[in-house]
This record gives C-alpha cells, sequence and structure tokens, in this order.
C-alpha cells in the first residue's frame, strides 16, 4: 500500500520507521511518504494560515496550500483523500478493515481551528477518532494509519496476530498469561495448560462473550450470536 501523508510536521511521522511498520517499509510492503503543505504554499512568507472571515478564535488553515499539496500528491497517488475531522463518521475496526484493501491512499492532516470549507470539495472521505479535542491531525492520523496497515498481508508475522484482537471479530479479546504459572497466588486456569486445544478455543470464545457483555454492552448488542455463542452462553447459566 502506498500512503501520503500531508502535513504541516513530517517530523512526527518518523514513528514508522521502527517496528513492525518500519520492517513493512522496509521489505517494500508499505509505501509512507510526507509532504509538508508548508513547501506549497505561495505565500511568500511560508504562511499556511489566516484569520476566519467574520472573526473567532484561533486560525484557520488557508484553501490554496491544502489544495496544491493534495494535487501534488496526485501525481503518483490516484487513492481516496482521507480527512481527519470532528464532522467525519467515528473510525473503527470495520472501517479500518475496509481501508486496508486499498491500493493508496492520501491522508490529509488539520491544524489550528480547521480547514478552509472550500477544501472540502477535494475530500473523500472525513473519520473522527473520537469526541474529544487533539493539537493537530497528526496526533490522529498515527493510530488510524497504523490501525489500518497492520491488517494488510505480510505486515504482522501471522495473520493470527490480529484475527483474534479486540474489535477485529466484533469482540474484546480474551484473557491471556505468560510464565509463570503462579504469581502472588494468582494461577493460570488450568484448561490453559491442559493441551486439549478445543477446550482452550471453547474457554477463549466464552471468556470474549463475558467480557464483552460486561465491559462493551453497546458491542455485544450489536454482536451477531452464532449457534456455538448461544450454547456457551446458556451452559455458563446454568
Amino acid at each position: 500500500m502506498k500512503i501520503d501523508i500531508l502535513t504541516l510536521f513530517p517530523e512526527m511521522f518518523t514513528i514508522f520507521d521502527h517496528s513492525i511498520i518500519g520492517r513493512a517499509k522496509e521489505n517494500k510492503i508499505l509505501d509512507i511518504n510526507t509532504l509538508n503543505i508548508r513547501d506549497y504554499t505561495l505565500n511568500k512568507h511560508k504562511k499556511v494560515d489566516d484569520y476566519p472571515y467574520g472573526g473567532g478564535a484561533g486560525m484557520l488553515m488557508a484553501p490554496q496550500p491544502i489544495v496544491s499539496s493534495i494535487q501534488k500528491a496526485r501525481e503518483d497517488n490516484k487513492g481516496k483523500v482521507i480527512f481527519l475531522g470532528p464532522r467525519g463518521k467515528t473510525f473503527n475496526q470495520e472501517i479500518a478493515n475496509e481501508l486496508s484493501k486499498e491500493e493508496e491512499l492520501i491522508i490529509l492532516c488539520g491544524h489550528y481551528e480547521g480547514i478552509d470549507e472550500r477544501v472540502y470539495k477535494y475530500i473523500d472521505l472525513e473519520y473522527s477518532m473520537g469526541d474529544f479535542v487533539l493539537t493537530g491531525g497528526e496526533m490522529a492520523a498515527i493510530p488510524f494509519i497504523d490501525s489500518i496497515c497492520r491488517l494488510i498481508p505480510g505486515v504482522l508475522a501471522k495473520d493470527e496476530s490480529f484475527q483474534d484482537e479486540s474489535f477485529y471479530n466484533g469482540l474484546l479479546e480474551y484473557p491471556q498469561y505468560t510464565r509463570p504459572p503462579v504469581f502472588e497466588g494468582d494461577e493460570v486456569p488450568e484448561v490453559l495448560i491442559s493441551g486439549h486445544h478445543e477446550k482452550i478455543r471453547l474457554w477463549r470464545k466464552k471468556q470474549s462473550l463475558l467480557i464483552t457483555k460486561a465491559k462493551r454492552p453497546d458491542l455485544f448488542e450489536k454482536y451477531e450470536l452464532s449457534k456455538e455463542d448461544k450454547k456457551i452462553l446458556y451452559n455458563f447459566k446454568k
């Protein structure tokens, strides 16, 4: 996948040169680039913002530098232009799954009090990371991009690395344990050291169902129970 990030702070994205994403870049699975919006302004002082018409607090990102940087990115990237802003649909795992199938994406990071309204006609999709305020779009873009990239085949060592994770299948992940078998008096559940793979699978499924129901009832209500799920929950109540 090729991703171009339009930002005022390209240095913030050196985080993608490390760990799993960095390895995927080295292996040519991912191509993540940054374009500094400030490089495309026609203002001789390199300004990219101005006061909003009608007054109000703060500064607004001007349209020309943003549009010019989008046009530059589109010379080599035909993907959808995505803006991370408050009007967008709340981002979730389902959206990450869909976007991971794209071959190219362009991510626009906003700043200050937002972007000039006239930029929106150049934007294909808008997503919100939640109902809270960040100091800039870069802060939102990092988890947004990471959550998409880790779903691309070959980025993680094994597909199982994300298929059992929280939210991937609509449920929270089951509890996990490692050595030692006893820590401060707490023992690892016996089933996990039994070596019985089917019993382990059923135990993990039951735990995922119960934890999701207790901790995130909103997710549980959306989850479509299978016959096996219903049987597991029925046996738990008995």
